[in-house]
């Protein structure tokens, strides 16, 4: 069936819309940004502990003493793809260093009712091909995900070499042996040729900075954490039966949020929903996977949805290109793409496409708001729910159980958007709005650590490069990479991740890019006998200032969007989405290709 575009609102305001996005903003805005959170040890009394495993225990093990090729520092889908692409290069000598019991990332932590990829399987799911596997469904569960990743790292041999609960506490060069020595909290003593840094944005769950946290006495934990023991029900299983005397608040309202408050508002006796800004929430049609469109698939199918997916949700898509994905990721460039073609595609710039995008963008998020008035019934409730920012100023979700669940007496929206969070909590509760509201138990589904300082995200003490130099210190006005994967004075590092390089629309393939462009770099480097590579500083500085003029992406996230992980709760630029190659990650793939087929290796000084 052809994809149509939409039927967005025509008659909309938009200078008056733009002047209510900025006063809703600026409601929300804290000036202590991303200080607003706690670290875990901080939460006392052994609440939210969220960094030990409830899923697995921990299986003593001797400390390791040895030399390998390379230390890969994490087991998510990073990680897995980086080993992949290695394995695919020929070098086999390689550990993954895992904190979690088992493979997976956040796929292995987030086991809450509901989760789901909040992206069409078939594009976000990697290797389907190489594995042979499809997705049972367009949105696959995440028990679903998890079982993928354990499926790709039995077939490319992962785990004969996998450290699990293991966490790398320090990196350290050492000149004299051109190795990096890596320490980790289980006494290990590793020297690799190469380090591979594969923590991915979402693998360390942060939390609320909620005064009188430590003073509540009921029962509190992450969403990343998810307690089935107290709820009752099961990953498989999500019947949270255990519910049924207790009243539950839920602090956050983003991806985790929508997936778990139509469970508890299903078994709980109360829910209270503890909102500061409302996320963006479009249908999700997740039908069952079609058998027979599935077999007609060809070589090749995924790499090509992909890349639609990618032109759909960020570069355009082609004149007479069909949007095969078809959701609320697409929807803005295909409602643009149909504009252009009714004027038979003229050539335009770059600007003006991108004043389109804007202009549509109104319009969609409009719908989305009139949506809101048509399924939820209290009045006020759907305007509390309304997203006033544009697409995306925080990420876009999609759900055909959220809104639906506030017309439930027992669920109960609490807007604290003007103390700018949860005032406080109390032994028996929290209080908003001068009044106390006693709970049983606090979800905290705050998300990650996805744009605080490195050395909290990684949770790794110390990183030191060539004499002593401190990544976190070298990196604390922004990056210095050359094409996002090394950087100067830290020889056989190589990261992922959004750091300088191309943008793309399914994550996990982005990773799995950076991986294959890593993996190459290491096996020409063993190859060759070269022991040392790093960028030259005349290279560096050069990608660095390529880099500069999308700066203006970031600054705009910081000065027009509501606090969310995306702008560091709009406090200054952290790692996450700052620099990017402008020109697209069509071109930047290219870039790096004609840059590995000279092979020369271009911009790197090496050392053999």
């Amino acid at each position: 069936m052809k994809c149509e575009p939409t039927h967005t609102p025509a008659e909309i305001d938009i200078p008056k819309l733009r002047e209510k996005y900025r006063l809703e903003r600026e409601k929300r805005f804290r000036a202590e940004g991303n200080q607003q959170y706690v670290r875990p040890k901080k939460a006392g009394a052994g609440k939210a502990e969220p960094f030990s495993d409830p899923y697995k225990p921990v299986v003593p093990r001797a400390s390791l003493k040895e030399d390998i090729d390379v230390a890969v520092l994490g087991g998510g889908f990073t990680g897995i793809l980086a080993s992949v692409q290695l394995r695919k290069a020929g070098v086999s000598s390689f550990r993954n260093i895992e904190q979690a019991g088992d493979f997976g990332g956040v796929w292995y932590w987030n086991r809450y009712p509901g989760i789901q990829c909040d992206n069409e399987s078939y594009c976000y799911m990697p290797l389907l091909e190489e594995t042979g596997f499809i997705p049972t469904k367009r949105f696959a569960d995440g028990v679903e995900i998890q079982g993928h990743c354990v499926r790709i790292a039995k077939q490319f041999g992962l785990y004969d070499n996998a450290l699990f609960h293991t966490q790398v506490t320090a990196l350290r060069w050492d000149e004299s042996i051109q190795r990096w020595r890596v320490s980790t909290d289980r006494g290990d003593e590793i020297r690799a040729r190469f380090v591979i840094m594969a923590g991915g944005p979402l693998n360390r769950p942060k939390l609320p900075g909620i005064p009188g946290l430590q003073d509540f006495k009921g029962k509190v934990f992450h969403s990343a954490r998810w307690d089935y023991g107290y709820t009752g029900g099961s990953w498989e299983n999500p019947t949270l039966d255990k519910l049924k005397d207790k009243r539950v608040a839920v602090v956050g309202t983003g991806a985790t949020a929508i997936q778990i408050v139509p469970f508890l508002g299903k078994y709980a006796k109360e829910v209270f929903v503890l909102q500061r800004t409302p996320p963006s929430v479009d249908a999700r049609p997740n039908p069952p996977t079609d058998q027979a469109w599935a077999k007609t698939l060809q070589p090749g199918w995924q790499k090509q949805r992909q890349e639609n997916f990618h032109r759909g949700a960020m570069e355009g898509f082609h004149p007479g290109e069909q949007d095969l994905i078809c959701d609320f990721w697409t929807e803005i460039n295909r409602n643009v793409a149909a504009k252009l073609a009714e004027q038979g595609w003229p050539a335009i710039t770059p600007e003006t496409f991108m004043a389109m995008r804007e202009d549509e963008d109104y319009h969609v998020m409009e719908r989305f708001r009139r949506r809101i008035d048509e399924i939820v019934d209290d009045k006020a409730t759907a305007e509390a729910l309304k997203p006033w920012f544009r697409f995306h100023c925080k990420r876009p979700l999609s759900s055909d159980t959220y809104y639906p669940t506030f017309n439930q007496p027992n669920v109960h929206l609490i807007d604290v958007s003007d103390t700018k969070g949860v005032e406080r909590l109390t032994e028996n509760g929290f209080v908003h709005d001068g009044k106390e509201y006693p709970i049983d138990l606090l979800i905290c589904a705050s998300g990650f650590e996805v744009t605080s300082d490195l050395d909290q995200r990684w949770g790794i003490d110390e990183i030191s490069g060539r004499n002593g130099t401190s990544l976190y210190d070298y990196w604390n006005d922004g990056y210095k990479t050359l094409h996002g994967v090394v950087s100067r004075g830290f020889p056989n590092q190589f990261f992922t991740g959004y750091i300088q390089g191309g943008l793309y629309a399914t994550t996990v393939e982005q990773f799995n890019r950076q991986g294959h462009h890593i993996a190459w770099i290491i096996a020409e480097s063993l190859k060759r006998g070269i022991s040392a590579v790093e960028p030259t500083q005349e290279a560096q500085d050069e990608w660095v200032a390529t880099m500069a003029p999308s700066t203006g992406f970031s600054q705009y996230m910081q000065s027009e969007c509501p606090p969310s992980y995306l702008n560091n709760e709009s406090g200054k630029f952290r790692y996450y989405l700052g620099e990017f190659y402008l020109a697209g990650f069509t071109a930047f793939e290219q870039l790096l290709q004609d840059w590995r087929s000279k092979g020369d290796m271009a911009g790197l000084d090496v050392k053999s």
